[in-house]
């Protein structure tokens, strides 16, 4: 399925059409998650690099590219950062930015975005547990607050399946697919099957509410075990290493428009 995504045509021209240069594109969301539906967006994550004259200047910076429409019947959410802007919120411990950077599914890449990933082991931090904490925590409230769909809940199992696996290893893995091999919650396999054969936000029908309390409270103290053994530092390093990634980053990609 990710090389289909990887060379869709779509996908392609929306790259080719953004206004600054791009250090790398990956694919996030639920095809990133191992769980993707028929009608799935496709969630777009990158850096972008503003020109040098832009930096420098009294105009406003498009520090962040927010966009969602739909390209020749797709759904896309485009969401890049100028790399200045990026590097700061990868060294505030967000697993969001984490993943985005170690996503297997690269859509466009530089040279670069290799060193770049050299660097992440350097800012992850036992902190970054609350990242998937707290992310956990809003994806469950949408499945015991608003609606129960399998979405909801993969969401769920999923942030915190990453957040345990990094507590505990030190690597970021987003699939849980690949993550439920590892951990073996048996009712994952029939959340994935509901979500792939229905629609990206259909109620899961006869969901079992009281054990998926249960189970949200169990991994969740999985996660907070984990997270009090973890070997991880407290603090990030590689802000140095980062420093200087940007400033080659900029000047070689950075040149002023005409």
């Amino acid at each position: 399925m990710y090389e289909e995504v990887a060379h869709n045509p779509t996908l392609k021209s929306v790259l080719s059409e953004q206004p600054y240069p791009l250090l790398f594109t990956t694919i996030s969301g639920a095809h990133l998650f191992g769980f993707p539906s028929h009608d799935s967006d496709y969630d777009l994550r990158g850096v972008h690099i503003l020109p040098v004259d832009d930096v420098l200047g009294l105009h406003g910076l498009r520090e962040t590219i927010d966009r969602t429409w739909m390209k020749e019947g797709l759904e896309v959410d485009l969401v890049t950062h100028d790399i200045r802007n990026f590097f700061l919120l990868l060294l505030k411990k967000s697993g969001n930015i984490v993943e985005r950077i170690m996503s297997p599914l690269v859509m466009q890449t530089t040279p670069e975005h290799e060193e770049l990933k050299a660097i992440v082991p350097m800012t992850l931090t036992v902190h970054h547990a609350h990242h998937y904490f707290g992310f956990s925590r809003k994806k469950w409230g949408e499945f015991i607050n608003d609606k129960p769909t399998a979405k909801a809940l993969l969401y769920t199992y999923r942030t915190l399946l990453t957040g345990i696996h990094l507590m505990k290893t030190g690597e970021i893995e987003s699939n849980l697919v690949i993550l439920n091999d590892v951990y073996k919650l048996p009712y994952i396999p029939d959340l994935i099957e509901a979500k792939l054969s229905g629609d990206e936000k259909g109620i899961l029908q006869d969901a079992d509410v009281e054990f998926h309390v249960q189970e949200y409270e169990r991994v969740t103290d999985m996660l907070r075990q984990a997270q009090s053994e973890s070997h991880l530092p407290e603090h990030p390093q590689g802000k140095d290493e980062l420093n200087e990634l940007l400033i080659r980053i900029r000047r070689k990609y950075g040149e002023n428009r005409a």
